[in-house]
């Protein structure tokens, strides 16, 4: 399944503009840190882009800063969640603070 290149692109510019708290997870994260496992960043799944995504295990970890507070996203962010879960990806999440 290709990725549309809009997806791809805005994958990109989040790379580029991570939160404090998603570089010190990437730092924690990269390179294989932790435990052995590969995870990538900003990785486009299924037309979401997760924040953090490791392939081998099927787990998506997601910073979620204050704008996830509100209604309207937090029922998207759910919704979003099934979507992922029932395509085999188990969806972590943390309530960040900004």
């Amino acid at each position: 399944m290709s990725i549309p290149p809009k997806l791809l692109v805005f994958a990109k510019q989040l790379r580029k503009q991570q939160t404090d708290a998603e570089k010190l997870l990437w730092y924690l994260l990269r390179g294989r840190r932790f435990c052995g496992f590969k995870f990538r960043r900003q990785c486009p799944i299924g037309g979401y882009i997760l924040d953090f995504y490791c392939h081998d295990v099927g787990l998506a970890v997601e910073l979620d800063g204050g704008g996830h507070n509100f209604e309207e996203q937090r029922l998207y962010d759910e919704e979003r969640t099934k979507v992922l879960e029932s395509a085999g990806v188990r969806v972590v999440r943390h309530n960040v603070r900004q």
